[in-house]
């Protein structure tokens, strides 16, 4: 018999914690957290609202918005983490430069994270700040999902293809470790997935858990 992710109740609960422009200014480095990341415009705030079934990280018409680490808290051990979106060419350098040197202090120290998500534009994938991001991944043995985001904006067909092209680029660029799906935020399209995912790395089932799901459709 089938149970219910229990992600579920912990992202419907899911509260502000607190932003941090530096890694000492981040909470405890206890539990177990998950990051999102995505190059600006990618869909990142919304994705992450969607999963949470709450509006947690601003959402804003002008990319770049993001200039902090922000914690959202699931509960005491388990955290959400929204980063700065990356790459948006109007930002000033040494604002960007900010940002570079206290994710990557973030990523690199941070013992709690357990997991990275990726977002990238479903018609603008394997940017030049994506493909730095798996290489870190790679490298650092850290586990990465990538959504890609605004489906809805391809034909069914034609996402479906972008989702087997891109796979394609990441097993043969970076290995097969990294998983890949397609996500709609309004469509509210993988959400499921997503679900699953954070669960696993958040260390919320079993092994041999048979958990629901609705959206067999794009699995990695």
């Amino acid at each position: 018999m089938s149970v219910k992710n229990p992600i579920l109740g912990l992202c419907q609960q899911s509260t502000f914690l607190i932003s941090a422009a530096k890694v000492d200014q981040c909470p405890p480095d206890v539990g177990r957290e998950v990051a999102f990341a995505g190059r600006s415009n990618a869909g990142k705030s919304s994705a992450l609202n969607t999963l949470t079934h709450a509006s947690l990280a601003r959402t804003s018409k002008t990319p770049g918005r993001t200039q902090l680490l922000n914690f959202f808290s699931l509960d005491e051990d388990h955290r959400l983490v929204d980063l700065p979106g990356y790459g948006y060419a109007k930002v000033p350098i040494p604002l960007k430069l900010h940002w570079q040197k206290h994710l990557e202090a973030y990523l690199g120290s941070r013992n709690s994270l357990a997991g990275l998500i990726l977002m990238m534009d479903i018609r603008k994938p394997l940017t030049d700040f994506d493909q730095l991001m798996l290489d870190w991944a790679v490298a650092s043995q850290m586990p990465m999902h990538i959504l890609l985001t605004k489906s809805d904006k391809l034909a069914y067909g034609a996402a479906k293809t972008t989702l087997l092209k891109v796979r394609q680029e990441i097993h043969k660029g970076w290995g097969d470790a990294i998983s890949i799906q397609l996500f709609s935020a309004p469509k509210r399209q993988g959400i499921e997935e997503a679900h699953l995912v954070l669960a696993q790395w958040l260390g919320l089932l079993d092994d041999d858990a048979d958990v629901e799901d609705e959206n067999d459709d794009v699995a990695e």
